[in-house]
């Protein structure tokens, strides 16, 4: 069990990021001045912010690397290709060396200026994970919010563990949590599900999402690649309700067919004339429908499983930048 927390620890912020050139100098300036706050105040003694680059395209490497030379405050992977989200902020937290650690997204809609407390909660003690809640959201639309909540409720309602509603990628972790996180093997983490799946006490701040700095958001609801991530991710790796409901709708395609069977049966006997077409292709779409989604459902399981079989690392580093001992990192 781990002791009271060190009172002034060396604090890891974690980003991952793709393409913010235009707001990441902001995002490094309130950071840097929330830290030095911190530090003046003696809650932490130093600090590091490390940036995760997600394959990005413009020039936000170049601008983090001239931020970096005035502080060397600022560390960067650069990832050999685009791995998405979750695997960044694994590869974020495995190179991270403080005491606490927090991850957040690099866009400022999550405000810098609640760390301090997010901290304060971790060191009032016995705390191991620090979850920000949203109270609201900014500049974001109403059919968003609207999915959001859909997916948080069948999150909730079936999953096997509670993920908190409305608390999102912005979290505070303790250096144990951290360390068992990094045990878990999952070929597409679900970065929310895992957090809350490794327990510990685990208390909640809440504050209001600010709207994009710069940019657009990457995420669109209801595209492809978040809809996947949902099912992959969330449902698949927390939940075998999808392979429950294609066995409950396997038995009402049986109870159903069962039906037309004993119509059929009680006509033939009866010596009545039956309608054939209508009946037999309604009861065809029907058991075949229900096949395929069926089949469907298993298929998404036995993707994990082979995913995981595969043991491919969850992602690859080309290069770094600012680590202590390289590029004048401290």
């Amino acid at each position: 069990m781990d002791l009271k927390p060190n009172k002034a620890p060396l604090i890891s912020v974690v980003f991952s990021f793709r393409n913010e050139a235009l707001g990441i100098a902001e995002l490094v300036k309130r950071c840097r001045k929330v830290m030095a706050e911190l530090r003046s105040r003696g809650r932490i003694s130093n600090h590091e912010l490390i940036f995760v680059n997600d394959a990005s395209t413009d020039n936000s490497v170049f601008i983090l690397m001239e931020l970096a030379a005035e502080l060397h405050d600022i560390r960067i992977l650069n990832m050999s290709r685009n791995f998405g989200v979750a695997p960044c902020v694994m590869a974020g937290l495995a190179y991270a060396r403080g005491e606490v650690v927090v991850y957040m997204d690099a866009d400022l809609q999550d405000p810098p200026e609640i760390i301090p407390e997010m901290l304060a909660a971790w060191q009032a003690g016995g705390v191991d994970v620090v979850h920000t809640v949203r109270r609201s959201r900014q500049g974001e639309p109403a059919l968003k919010l609207w999915v959001t909540g859909i997916g948080y409720a069948i999150l909730n309602r079936y999953c096997a563990v509670k993920i908190p509603k409305e608390a999102g990628d912005f979290k505070l972790l303790s250096r144990r949590v951290v360390d068992h996180l990094l045990t878990l093997k999952e070929q597409n983490p679900f970065m929310r599900g895992l957090v809350s799946w490794v327990g510990f006490r685990q208390v909640f701040i809440s504050y209001d999402r600010a709207a994009r700095f710069s940019g657009a958001s990457k995420f669109f609801v209801l595209s492809r690649k978040v809809i996947s991530n949902f099912f992959n991710s969330a449902i698949v790796n927390f939940s075998a309700v999808p392979l429950q409901i294609a066995s409950y709708l396997g038995l009402t395609a049986i109870f159903v067919d069962l039906f037309f069977i004993g119509h059929v049966l009680i006509e033939k006997l009866a010596g009545r004339a039956i309608p054939g077409w209508t009946a037999i292709m309604t009861i065809v779409l029907f058991i075949g429908g229900i096949q395929l989604f069926c089949v469907g459902m298993i298929g998404l399981y036995l993707n994990a499983v082979h995913e995981q079989s595969k043991m491919r690392p969850r992602y690859i580093v080309e290069s770094t930048y600012g680590f202590p001992g390289e590029n004048g990192g401290a």
